[in-house]
């Protein structure tokens, strides 16, 4: 089991920046390709953004491309979602996952573990 409890959400105004933190805990951080979901209001839940094991492969959806960096520090088991330029439609619940997939994980049935989730609010 993995435990993933996420933190940093916020209101922010359109051009902020907001970083997104999710610790992990249970079983060996690093086993696990990590991704980042949100799902707005009356919309369904999307992939944002995902990192390999190992931090040196990472994939973005097209709307945050330029704009959301995904990192992560094994040593600290926590993934990070660093999101500049915002905009009012990145207004959403931003969760983490786990994944024991090898390669890269866009859907959500891809993933093992869940955190529950932080609001990330963005006002014009």
């Amino acid at each position: 089991q993995v435990q993933l409890v996420e933190s940093g959400g916020g209101l922010a105004q359109a051009g902020g920046s907001l970083r997104l933190s999710c610790v992990a805990s249970g079983r060996t951080f690093s086993y696990y390709a990590m991704g980042w979901f949100r799902q707005g209001p009356g919309k369904e839940r999307e992939f944002v953004a995902w990192i390999n094991r190992s931090g040196d492969s990472l994939y973005y959806v097209d709307a945050v491309k330029g704009r959301f960096t995904i990192s992560r520090d094994n040593a600290k088991n926590t993934v990070y979602l660093q999101m500049n330029s915002l905009k009012p439609e990145d207004t959403a619940v931003y969760y983490c996952a786990a994944t024991n997939r090898l390669f890269t994980a866009r859907a959500r049935h891809e993933y093992d573990y869940w955190g529950q989730g932080t609001q990330v609010t963005v006002s014009s």
